[in-house]
């Protein structure tokens, strides 16, 4: 009789056993199954940007690549996952993981450098300042993005501001006599364009840039700022005659991510999306060449007038905008704080004034 219990018990206890090591293997099973499951990030691109849609696509590809699968960025062009600011938004709370932004001064306050003028003159000093991580202006706009909790990877080139109108050519100064010309909100460059034109009658029109065709066509205004990409797309050449590409203010925007999508990532995969990203930072720029030698071949088949300065009459035209006062009042106060005793603004400065110095001389 206790030989049949033994054996009873005996047969409990490899049952239970086996039980245990089957229970182990569906849990392992399913530690495995969640480890294997991809991560997926949403990309966020507000606007339609069609040239840099390959560069993002490339990026996307080369993520998944080089993680196995283990990351999938899936990029959302044309505002799909809302406007500009819900996307920001988004991207601060966590909702989305990835997107391009631009640093509005209301959204970002250390981002009022990102629009300050004669920052950058051409895509050679663009890609010296914002290079990553290493340029002046990308420290400068990662230390900006980091108090709103954003992680940046790297900017985008919009293309430079130069000052179209329907009068004359400007090559000076005394050339913005009596012009009205369309300005925005973008304080730095309202401010050195006002100092430009001082005492010659100049006046500055604050017009929405919806409105900016129709007032062009109406001669409400006789000209504005604006790029040779808008330009094209917009079919300003059809309003304006005359386009003065001076380099007065440089359009840029960045590649961000979310700071808890980002931290949540194991340092192999931070280190992945980096390099990714450093890869989609030169096919950008290199994709963003194309098109300015594009827009400029169609701006002269229009017929718009466009005449790029010597570096002398651009220095002239530096000198006369008052931009030192301008930093100190709208950059140094988040500059002093940011970086608190560094004297950061000069420092800034005596970078830019650095990069634009070896271009010259590569020219």
């Amino acid at each position: 009789m206790r030989i049949l219990q033994g054996g009873i018990e005996m047969k409990r206890v490899t049952a239970f056993a086996l039980m245990v090591l089957v229970g182990g293997f569906l849990l392992c099973g399913d530690l495995f199954a969640a480890e294997a499951k991809p991560i997926k990030w949403r990309f966020a691109i507000p606007w339609s940007r069609p040239v840099l849609q390959k560069a993002f696509d490339s990026f996307s590809a080369k993520v998944k690549a080089d993680t196995g699968g283990r990351l999938e960025i899936t990029v959302f062009p044309d505002g799909l996952l809302g406007s500009h600011d819900e996307t920001f938004k988004g991207i601060r709370q966590g909702d989305i993981e990835m997107a391009m932004l631009v640093p509005y001064a209301n959204l970002v306050p250390g981002g009022v450098i990102n629009f300050m003028p004669w920052t950058v003159s051409n895509y050679d000093e663009f890609e010296l300042a914002f290079k990553s991580p290493d340029g002046i202006l990308h420290k400068v706009m990662s230390k900006a993005y980091d108090e709103v909790n954003i992680q940046v990877l790297f900017s985008i080139s919009g293309g430079g501001y130069g000052l179209g109108n329907n009068v004359r050519q400007i090559r000076a100064p005394s050339d913005l006599k009596n012009l009205k010309m369309r300005v925005s909100s973008s304080m730095g460059m309202v401010r050195a364009l006002g100092n430009m034109g001082k005492g010659m009658g100049m006046t500055l029109e604050t017009i929405p840039w919806s409105e900016l065709y129709n007032s062009l066509s109406r001669k409400v205004i006789d000209g504005c700022w604006t790029t040779p990409n808008l330009l094209v797309a917009e079919r300003q050449y059809e309003v304006l005659k005359y386009y003065s590409d001076i380099g007065f203010a440089w359009d840029a925007a960045q590649v961000v991510v979310s700071r808890d999508a980002w931290t949540s990532l194991s340092p192999e995969l931070r280190d992945i999306v980096a390099k990714a990203a450093k890869a989609a930072e030169i096919d950008a720029l290199e994709l963003q060449k194309g098109v300015l030698a594009e827009d400029m071949k169609t701006l002269k088949e229009r017929g718009l007038a466009v005449y790029i300065p010597t570096p002398a009459e651009t220095e002239a035209l530096i000198k006369v905008s008052g931009i030192d006062e301008i930093w100190q009042d709208l950059v140094t106060p988040w500059m002093d704080k940011a970086y608190p005793g560094q004297g950061m603004t000069k420092i800034v400065q005596a970078e830019l004034a650095k990069n634009r110095a070896e271009i010259a001389k590569r020219k």
